[in-house]
């Protein structure tokens, strides 16, 4: 029977498009909706360069002006293909401020059929901030968009926006008025001391947002030989973000290990973006700098939600559609919520609300692997859930994640696990990961992923026992894997295990 709907799928969203002029780069992104969780259908860029000269002569460059032209004819296309609803455009600092922008920006709107809003530096600079509300769980520091025409600062506590600023130091810019690195380096230099906001990300975190920041810290993962090549709160403790922003400022990019994963345009520009951040984390002091994936595209669809859509979690809502995609029965996996919960109700764990929010995530995510060979479920569960494009997320966390969907799939063996992923979880998450992977295995020897189920088998710890309540209608349930898995989760707890009928 044919499915009109494609099934992987959100249903009864429209696709949102947003297009970004920036001063490097020209970028599509088309989301599969208006959602706390963002998920990009498409996503293409074209380096134009449209900043490349605006310092110096006053003026977009004719030939970044046409490439720029020809990539909106094809993203206007493009939207209208995947059918979006609606269709954002922004421009920021090469538009606003060349002496021709306003002809280029005309041309631009006869070509998209919509309006195209000119940021401004404040503007630019809050929208980027907001990207930072929307992908981090109670971010509390400084975000710095580094562009090619402006860096933006901006300090964030929480869902708080406030202290908003940008300055003449995209890498485009630094390079037209430069000329060398080490001259824009004496540039860079002057303009961060001079200014107060940056110090106020001391012993915070400095939240690391744009294209030439990305590149500096894939370059580090591929020296480091990091397990996650996910960019997404990829952290780097700030004294050796010093010392790695200092070899590459000195280094000829060609030289540095691992320059493959950089694209050949974005190269010759490694050098100012490290100037820039080896200035902040010298004056700043921060504790360390995260990386961001999300920025001023995220920041816009953040700002169009109402307010009770932004104070959803984006973890839980991502774990709950692809629940929704993936599983048996998403309902399932909402009483597996209910049903750990009165678990870990027992204190055997002292739990904190963030590793309660993680463990709900993992009921979320503990069915999306069930299409797999059996042989391969944990392995494939565990791979979907550490490359995932989770938001609200730190790397330890998605290690726990993956580790609790891994141990409900093939029991308490580490042995069939690669142990790079393992490395990333502390001791306490990986004891915490096997707790919940040993009870998510009761869970589903009992309930076999049907809904209404485990409701009506309650588990809990009653003094020195671990109890399973099972109704007499279910006594045919009983059988030797359930008594073995039930066993294996009380002696992780250090109780006899036991099945009552009631």
């Amino acid at each position: 029977m044919p499915h009109n709907h494609p099934q992987g799928r959100i249903r009864n969203l429209d696709p949102v498009s947003i297009i970004d002029i920036g001063s490097n780069s020209v970028r599509l992104v088309v989301y599969e909706g208006l959602r706390r969780s963002p998920t990009p259908v498409f996503n293409e860029k074209v380096l134009a360069g449209l900043g490349r000269a605006v310092a110096s002569t006053g003026q977009l460059d004719d030939e970044a002006v046409r490439r720029a032209l020809n990539a909106l004819t094809r993203f206007r296309a493009l939207s209208d293909q995947l059918k979006a609803g609606a269709i954002h455009v922004m421009a920021t600092a090469a538009v606003r401020e060349a002496r021709n922008g306003k002809d280029f920006v005309a041309r631009a709107e006869d070509i998209l059929g919509v309006r195209i809003k000119v940021l401004g530096g404040r503007s630019e600079a809050r929208l980027t901030a907001l990207g930072i509300v929307s992908g981090f769980e109670k971010p509390d520091g400084v975000a710095g968009d580094l562009g090619g025409g402006s860096l933006e600062l901006v300090r964030i506590r929480g869902r708080k926006v406030d202290h908003a600023d940008s300055f003449p130091l995209g890498v485009l810019r630094l390079a037209d008025l430069s000329g060398t690195v080490p001259a824009a380096y004496r540039m860079v230099r002057k303009t961060i001391r001079e200014n107060p906001r940056v110090k106020e990300m001391r012993d915070r975190p400095f939240y690391a947002i744009g294209g030439t920041f990305r590149a500096i810290a894939s370059l580090h993962i591929a020296q480091k030989g990091y397990p996650l090549h996910v960019m997404q709160h990829y952290r780097i403790d700030a004294r050796e973000a010093l010392e790695f922003a200092q070899l590459v400022r000195k280094s000829d990019p060609a030289a540095l290990p691992g320059i493959d994963w950089v694209s050949r345009a974005r190269r010759p520009l490694l050098g100012y973006g490290a100037s820039v951040l080896e200035e902040i984390i010298k004056v700043g002091k921060p504790r360390e700098v995260l990386l961001s994936a999300l920025g001023i595209r995220e920041g816009l669809l953040y700002s169009l939600l109402d307010k009770r859509d932004q104070k959803r979690d984006p973890l839980i809502e991502a774990c709950e559609e692809l629940a929704v995609l993936r599983s048996r029965d998403p309902r399932h996996a909402t009483e597996l919520c209910n049903w750990t919960d009165r678990l870990f109700a027992a204190k055997l764990f002292e739990e904190t609300a963030s590793e309660r929010r993680l463990r709900h995530a993992a009921c979320y995510l503990a069915d999306i692997g069930w299409r797999a060979h059996p042989n391969y479920r944990g392995e494939q569960s565990l791979s979907i859930i550490a490359n995932a494009a989770f938001v609200g997320l730190d790397h330890p966390g998605r290690a726990f994640l993956a580790l609790s969907v891994f141990y409900r799939h093939v029991g308490l063996i580490d042995e069939e696990m690669s142990p790079r992923v393992r490395e990333l979880a502390s001791v306490r998450q990986l004891q915490r990961a096997r707790f919940v992977g040993a009870a998510l295995r009761v869970a589903y020897i009992i309930s076999a992923s049907a809904p209404g189920i485990i409701n009506n088998t309650p588990i809990y710890c009653r003094r020195s026992r671990l109890i399973l309540e099972l109704p007499g209608s279910y006594a045919s349930l009983e059988g030797e894997r359930l008594k073995n898995r039930l066993n294996t989760l009380g002696k992780i707890l250090g109780r006899e295990a036991e099945i009552r009928f009631v």
